[in-house]
């Protein structure tokens, strides 16, 4: 049975989701793989992503910084926040000159 929730593209933008994009492009480009192939691994990625930091991750952090700028648009929150520090658990702080934030309305599970 086919799989008919969408799930959000965000993470295609991750390190791990660009060396995806990368690796999969380069397959198609040598003609190892169809385009359609790609985009079901696509998919698959997306679904799965979002799975495991909804189900498994725990880990706690906290933030301060300077709100920069924020906007929503189409249900999606953005927010560039300036010289922040986190903190996180069981972890040494770390400072980041600029951070960019995505907030998206979480999808109904079925």
């Amino acid at each position: 049975m086919a799989d008919s929730k969408s799930y959000y593209e965000l993470y295609r933008r991750s390190s791990i989701g660009s060396s995806l994009t990368d690796t999969l492009d380069e397959l198609i480009s040598q003609g190892h793989i169809e385009p359609q192939l790609a985009m079901k691994i696509l998919g698959n990625f997306d679904k799965a992503i979002s799975e495991v930091l909804a189900e498994k991750l725990r880990a706690r952090m906290s933030f301060k910084g300077h709100l920069d700028t924020y906007r929503f648009c189409d249900d999606v929150w953005t927010f560039i926040i300036k010289d922040v520090k986190f903190k996180m658990d069981n972890a040494p702080n770390v400072e980041a000159e600029r951070i960019k934030i995505v907030s998206c309305q979480a999808k109904d599970k079925p």
